[in-house]
């Protein structure tokens, strides 16, 4: 069986479908604080999953729950991923992530659980030196978020010295997209995501898009980002669990396309997708707002053997269908 912690979130939630689609065994643990119960629900209909809530800073909560199952290997999406709360409430973040972290490490050693995929961020490189960024570039956050990941790989090394606890770290840039067929999406309280923001500005015309800066040093002046889709992400989650059994070693992967989008070329995108004009304002930059941020994913292809498959046309689509959904309407008011 095949631990997610954080498996009713938007990412972990689109790896267990991945792993249901590939037979996998799941079992989902969550507290529920940031991930949906219904989200949980359509997934539990859709394979071999079983749920616990629970939460990784209790550790009761933990060892019960290998205790209970036959638990051989995990993935790791748990975690607090807000960079501006982070910067308003650190502890928080450093509590949850790796305090939470160090107690599931501890319960899988006492549980003779040796392997793990943790869902790691470009956040841990901070401001980019340079583009593409691969994963030899110098690790420098600039907030406790990026911080909390950052201090997590280094526990994680710590603990494959001492105890042969092989990980494998995958550093991603922007996520986009959603299930293609409608079942579950990217939902989040509140949304900070560029994609579903626009879209969310294109459902309900009283709400203005707000572009955040337009004086950086890019060919069009916006920010320019990675934008990979959930489900390439997903797959590829699989694939290091899987090379993770077949290796037993640890290592890191940047995840993203290899290519950078600007904001104004995302905007323009959803507009041409969507075929209607979207509300729109330039704002002030944000602070910490890097220009340029992509990555290098020559290692994941030729180690995984890992390629992002879809467009972000395709997610822009696949986030309307989900945004636009009669199921979402009820939950989330646009």
């Amino acid at each position: 069986m095949l631990l997610i912690t954080g498996g009713a979130g938007y990412i972990g939630s689109h790896t267990v479908l991945n792993l249901i689609e590939n037979n996998y065994n799941i079992l989902i643990f969550d507290n529920l604080e940031n991930g949906h119960i219904e989200t949980v629900d359509t997934l539990l209909g859709l394979g071999n999953v079983k749920f616990v809530k629970g939460d990784l800073r209790n550790l009761k909560d933990i060892d019960n729950l290998f205790s209970s199952y036959n638990i051989q290997g995990v993935i790791h999406f748990a975690a607090f991923a807000l960079v501006e709360e982070s910067v308003k409430n650190p502890g928080k973040y450093y509590i949850n992530n790796i305090y939470g972290t160090i107690n599931l490490l501890d319960t899988m050693i006492r549980h003779d659980v040796k392997r793990i995929v943790f869902s790691s961020t470009c956040a841990t490189y901070g401001e980019p030196l340079y583009t593409p960024i691969d994963e030899k570039h110098i690790q420098n956050p600039i907030n406790p978020y990026g911080y909390s990941k950052l201090a997590v790989e280094h526990i994680m090394d710590d603990y494959d010295k001492a105890y042969e606890l092989k990980s494998i770290r995958l550093r991603y840039f922007n996520v986009a997209g959603s299930d293609e067929k409608g079942r579950i999406g990217e939902w989040h309280e509140p949304e900070t995501h560029l994609i579903p923001n626009i879209i969310k500005s294109a459902i309900n015309e009283s709400k203005t898009f707000n572009i955040f800066g337009a004086d950086y040093d890019t060919k069009d002046g916006t920010c320019v980002r990675d934008y990979v889709n959930v489900l390439d992400l997903a797959e590829a989650h699989r694939l290091a669990y899987e090379y993770l059994l077949r290796e037993n070693k640890t290592d890191v992967f940047n995840l993203g396309t290899g290519n950078g989008h600007s904001v104004k070329e995302v905007f323009d995108t959803c507009e041409k997708v969507l075929n209607q004009k979207i509300p729109v304002e330039i704002r002030e930059r944000r602070a910490g707002d890097p220009a340029k941020l992509y990555a290098d994913i020559t290692k994941a292809k030729t180690i995984l053997k890992w390629e992002p498959k879809r467009t972000l046309e395709e997610s822009i689509k696949t986030n309307y269908l989900w945004e636009s959904s009669s199921k979402q309407e009820e939950f989330i008011n646009v």
